[in-house]
């Protein structure tokens, strides 16, 4: 049997894996062990502990529990209502304001959190039934929350831009920073697009007579702005040499608990414990699939499945935008029945040396790739953001959440067209504050 026969065999058995109900970091594991010794006898088994374990001893990841716990401090709290609702004082007036503050409250609690289902969640439960008292369609309040939850994995601090940090030896610090540019772009596109929809349908609805006055505008800032103030101070540590991201992610997790403690009065010690076992929880997921991930690329390696593939493309006479543009229908297919981190890991190793290959820049790929992911977070059948809001709106039909999301997803697909035409976008920003990387 040929390499990439051998290659296909091992994507069809994950993929039946995968089909059946296997969680993905126990499916990735089994398909290592299983190939490893029918191809490399039962002596391969000494090697597994070590490269599994081995994975997980990087210094880096520790700042993916960290920023975990940080996501997990803050979304136990009110600190989404209390956003959500500073916005909304703030935009009332504008034609659509109430979809455009809990899109803005979606991608400042995103970036907090680092999570797109506990932003669902903590935005959804009060901008959903608010738009939906004011008359806004259903599929538009939660089409709306839904793709606001995507941005988490975009904007800094972001779990799957450390992911991919680590899966291809790239800079953490100048992944964070070239994905603010992308995340203020989708944010702008999502607001636009809420703007255009509310004007053309004559969505335009204050609160009672008057609105809100200067002083109740001003008197909730002072909740959200000290963690407005921690995600900039973890940016500068990473990009002023301060601090390393796993040190960033400590002093941001730490800080955080403390704000909520006292901002929030959080002082029941099962409540604390919530937290833990919320970030806990999570971590573990990630940390697992990490390391059947990097067994998996170890079997792949091994069995020179990995280096044929690009022995195999590199003598294709492809167009270089026909091969990005493959490139980006497989990742958004893969998206549909993978979670981000899952897809992440399996497919940056093995892509990157393509896409360096013809030329484009190691860090605009991630952003680019995250682009990709975030869609996959609202189109079934995994869309985990969908299912999120059909919980805490289960009036709801699946079907409507799908087609409000749709219009977004559009956007996103603009998105990734714009940074492909323009890469600066992704690298300007990191290229300026942190010098030019050479590869």
């Amino acid at each position: 049997m040929s390499t990439l026969a051998i290659g296909l065999l091992v994507v069809l058995v994950l993929i039946l894996l995968l089909l059946a109900g296997l969680p993905v970091a126990f499916a990735l594991g089994a398909v290592a062990i299983i190939f490893l010794v029918i191809f490399d006898g039962v002596s391969s088994i000494d090697v597994i502990a070590d490269t599994l374990f081995g994975s997980l001893g990087e210094f880096a990841l520790l700042s993916i529990p960290m920023f975990i716990l940080m996501g997990a401090a803050i979304a136990s709290s009110r600190a989404g209502s209390d956003l959500y609702e500073a916005l909304e004082r703030w935009f009332y007036k504008v034609p659509g304001g109430l979809i455009i503050s809990n899109i803005g409250a979606c991608s400042i609690f995103a970036a907090l959190s680092g999570s797109s289902p506990a932003t669902c969640a903590a935005i959804g439960k009060m901008g959903i039934p608010e738009m939906q008292k004011r008359g806004y369609p259903d599929s538009l309040a939660t089409g709306a929350i839904a793709a606001g939850g995507t941005l988490g994995i975009l904007i800094p601090p972001s779990i799957t831009m450390i992911v991919y940090g680590i899966a291809t030896e790239t800079s953490i610090g100048r992944l964070f920073m070239a994905g603010i540019i992308p995340g203020l772009m989708l944010t702008g596109l999502f607001m636009a697009w809420s703007l255009y929809y509310a004007k053309r349908k004559g969505y335009h609805f204050k609160i009672g007579d008057t609105g809100y006055s200067w002083k109740e505008k001003f008197e909730i800032l002072p909740k959200i702005i000290p963690f407005l103030l921690i995600i900039i101070l973890i940016l500068y540590a990473l990009y002023g040499g301060i601090a390393t991201p796993s040190e960033a992610a400590g002093v941001g997790a730490f800080v955080c608990i403390t704000l909520v403690v006292f901002i929030y009065k959080m002082w029941n010690l099962r409540e604390h414990w919530e937290i833990l076992k919320s970030a806990m929880r999570e971590s573990v997921m990630i940390l697992m699939i990490i390391g059947t991930a990097a067994l998996f690329s170890y079997m792949m390696s091994s069995l020179y499945i990995t280096q044929s593939l690009a022995e195999w493309i590199a003598t294709l006479d492809v167009n270089p935008w026909v091969l990005l543009l493959s490139i980006n229908i497989f990742l958004i297919v893969a998206g549909l029945f993978l979670p981000p981190v899952a897809v992440i890991i399996m497919t940056a190793p093995t892509l990157l040396p393509m896409v360096e290959m013809i030329g484009f820049d190691p860090i605009w790929f991630g952003v680019m790739l995250t682009l990709n992911m975030e869609i996959g977070l609202i189109t079934p059948p995994v869309g985990l953001n969908l299912y999120v809001i059909n919980s805490i709106a289960p009036d709801v039909k699946l079907p409507t959440i799908l087609w409000g999301a749709l219009p977004f997803m559009i956007c996103m697909l603009i998105g990734i067209a714009l940074l492909i035409m323009f890469p600066g976008l992704a690298t300007w920003l990191p290229d300026y504050m942190m010098g030019t990387a050479q590869y």
